[in-house]
């Protein structure tokens, strides 16, 4: 027995010796190698950081920092580029334990070697990628109007020279941006006094039309003006009403020089015994007077007040407002000096529900030209008198507003694939009987169709259509997409989300806040939040969502909820440098194509899925926060003004997702249409108007809530106009007076 004891002892003391050994060779290469080492780049931290970064999950995106081979190493940390083991020896040597070194092996030596390079290698390649992402990112965010190429047929004097100095009409014009065709061969015709809807998938080329007109890029008659609403007002000490009556630089201009004029001629500083000063002064009244001038504020007013102004925010400085308040400032603007053609691209994006509605009526009464791109259907559908629609390169006009342009394309796209199933059967039989004279026949045949259809007359689809040149059929592939959210797991408590008898309030914000909370959301709920943009919808949904808490009463929400989140500010919580691809998978684990499935369905094309996200459009991006909210399962949908970035197809495949969902759904929009569609159900959806820190269940649906904003905006519009046509025909008596003077 002692003797076996003695055995175990002996091996146990080789065992030790042995570690320690290990250890020590790789303590005593790394003192060696100093002075060599303190030069390198410290590899194997950055490496680490990589990975950290890799596994994390995905916050707001910051930059990475890379150490690069040139960063110095930190202070007594000349072992950075040796892979060493982890052992407690450290402690021992530390505390004064004498430990045996041997001299480093060569295999030793050339495997640290091997491992400084490899670090060496990733560190560079990282520093690359870096550069390479930050390229791409600038790349992504220059804006240069040279990308796009505009040819068009020069201006003749036959069939134009009828045309009225009003119209707008180009042939032959085609536009590309950056080689890749947007339109071509096409006709652009705009008509005076038509309001027309521009509609088609977006990133076709709607809004490049939009800037060619503006711009002037493509002939349109000197006596036009033109005005593109696009970019918000720059922010200065001016009111928001200041402002909005800037715009009309002839009145402004004249307004100071007859201040000029009166304060000379009472401060006696002018000789007026010719009267000329007299004479300006009373010029200069006259054309005021047909200005408007005594009504501007009153009636710049009126078009804040529509949009959501209040008073004192009429008042404030234009450098408070953000930058969607500013681009309604920039909207009042145009509506104020109502140009000869008004071009609005998306004007309802930063909108509240009832500022769409005033749009929407005073919109419906413009006298002169408009041409509109807007996602909203019934936007559409109210103010537009003729559709253009940018499909397969080419502008189709139709007569009417958006919903008899959709009965007219279904009946042309029926016919169109009917004429293609027929050119390619033909063309087929001519192939197989391998006669390229009657290849070149069926080719002939379809194209006088073609041109003989193209020239009908009387034909409301046809009138103004853009085939200036004939081509053989080809079928029309109608973009489609379909949203998706999963069926929820069921959960034991009725009430999933409540606040009650909550408050809440900002720090130092006493004139904002919400009092007397008491409101809930169960698997089945249908909730629209309407009201004022700044009243706190958005506030409301945070508090549901547990983002903030009350200041005062109670937040309660199920154990096992899950909640998906849609933010109208969605894109700065993407992170920019990483594929949508890369995304999703950090969040779900999924494979590559179980992922690419998934956005597939949210209708992001497949060449967009490995791209970076910055270098996607704002409707890209949508559909990749959608399939990120499906992967998670959710429960609830809080969704905040979901439509901003999503084109027709789009909302009525979230509105299909919607109605399908077995969850509950809160959500805040200004697209009537959506919200009618979800809250349909009168036994289950709610209304909740968020006005004067209080949030009150309206009494009725969503129908109900819309068509009472409409017959009040109905009555003030109609006030103005009353005032308007007062307003013109005093005008009109003294002009007749002054005339009868004369005489």
């Amino acid at each position: 027995m002692p003797r076996k004891e003695d055995e175990k002892k002996d091996k146990k003391k080789k065992s030790s010796s042995s570690s320690s050994k290990d250890v020590v060779d790789g303590k005593k290469s790394s003192g060696k190698d100093k002075s060599s080492s303190s030069s390198k780049t410290k590899t194997k931290p950055a490496a680490s950081a990589k990975s950290a970064a890799a596994s994390a999950p995905l916050p707001k995106p910051r930059p990475r920092k890379i150490q690069t081979l040139e960063e110095p190493p930190k202070k007594n940390d000349y072992l950075g580029d040796l892979d060493l083991p982890s052992s407690s020896d450290s402690e021992d040597e530390a505390s004064g334990t004498p430990v045996q070194r041997e001299k480093p092996t060569k295999e030793l030596f050339l495997a640290q070697r091997s491992s400084a390079a490899a670090s060496k290698r990733m560190a560079d390649k990282e520093r690359k990628m870096q550069e390479k992402a930050a390229a791409m990112k600038a790349d992504a965010l220059r804006d240069d109007d040279n990308v796009f190429d505009v040819s068009y047929e020069q201006q003749g004097s036959g069939e134009d020279s009828t045309l009225s100095a009003t119209d707008i009409k180009v042939h032959q014009m085609t536009i590309r941006a950056k080689g890749k065709i947007l339109l071509e061969n096409t006709t652009l015709t705009i008509a005076a006094g038509r309001r027309y809807g521009l509609v088609g998938p977006n990133g076709k080329g709607k809004s490049t039309v939009m800037r060619m007109i503006a711009r002037r890029q493509v002939p349109v008659p000197e006596n036009l003006d033109v005005l593109l609403v696009e970019q918000e007002v720059v922010g200065t000490e001016d009111s928001a009403l200041e402002s909005v009556v800037a715009a009309d630089v002839e009145l402004v201009g004249l307004r100071k020089e007859e201040a000029e004029l009166t304060a000379k001629l009472e401060g006696l500083q002018v000789d007026d015994e010719d009267g000329g000063v007299s004479d300006r002064l009373n010029e200069i009244y006259e054309r005021m007077n047909e200005l408007g001038s005594a009504s501007a504020e009153a009636r710049a007013s009126k078009i804040l007040h529509g949009l959501g102004f209040t008073e004192e925010m009429q008042r404030r400085a234009t450098n408070l407002f953000s930058g969607g308040w500013r681009m309604r400032i920039s909207l009042a603007r145009a509506l104020y000096i109502q140009p000869t053609v008004l071009l609005l691209d998306e004007p309802t994006n930063h909108l509240d529900l009832r500022a769409v509605l005033w749009l929407e009526e005073y919109l419906t009464r413009w006298k002169k030209t408009l041409v509109v791109v807007s996602h909203d259907r019934d936007f559409l559908n109210s103010i537009t008198t003729d559709i253009i629609h940018l499909h397969d390169e080419r502008l189709h006009y139709y007569r009417g507003n958006f919903e008899s342009f959709e009965d007219m394309y279904e009946q042309k796209r029926r016919e169109m694939n009917k004429e293609y199933e027929k050119y390619e059967k033909q063309m087929k039989a001519a192939k197989k009987s391998g006669s390229k004279d009657k290849q070149a026949k069926v080719d002939k045949q379809a194209k006088a169709s073609a041109k003989g259809k193209g020239g009908k007359k009387g034909s409301k689809q046809s009138e103004g259509s853009s085939e200036t040149t004939t081509a053989a059929p080809r079928k029309w592939n109608d973009y489609t997409v379909k949203f998706e959210f999963p069926e929820p797991t069921e959960l034991s408590s009725a009430q999933l989300l409540q606040l009650m008898d909550a408050s809440f309030k900002y720090p130092g914000r006493d004139d904002f806040g919400l009092k007397d909370l008491n409101i809930g959301i169960d698997m089945g709920s249908r909730v629209c939040i309407v009201g004022p943009n700044g009243a706190g919808k958005t506030t409301l949904m945070n508090l549901l969502a547990g983002d903030l808490e009350p200041t005062q009463g109670d937040q309660r929400k199920s154990h096992y909820l899950r909640i998906g989140r849609y933010n109208q500010h969605f894109v700065d919580a993407l992170a920019f440098d990483v594929s949508a691809v890369e995304y999703l998978q950090s969040m779900s684990g999924l494979r590559q194509e179980e992922i690419r499935a998934k956005l597939g369905k949210f209708g992001l094309s497949g060449h967009h899925h490995l791209q970076p996200i910055m270098k996607l459009s704002g409707g890209q991006k949508a559909r990749v926060v959608f399939a990120a909210i499906a992967l998670s399962n959710p429960h609830i949908l809080l969704l905040d003004e979901p439509t901003n970035h999503l084109d027709m197809e789009s909302i009525d495949a979230l509105a299909d997702a919607l109605e399908e969902f077995e969850g509950g759904v809160v959500i805040i929009s200004h697209d009537s249409r959506l919200l009618s569609r979800v809250c349909d159900d009168a036994e289950r959806s709610e209304v909740w108007i968020v006005e004067d820190g209080k949030v009150e269940e309206y009494d009725g649906d969503f129908e109900d809530y819309k068509d009472e904003l409409i017959h009040e905006i109905q009555a003030e519009l109609d006030e103005d106009e009353r005032e308007e046509e007062e307003r013109q025909k005093a005008l009109q008596t003294a002009r007749e007076a002054k005339m009868k003077t004369k005489k």
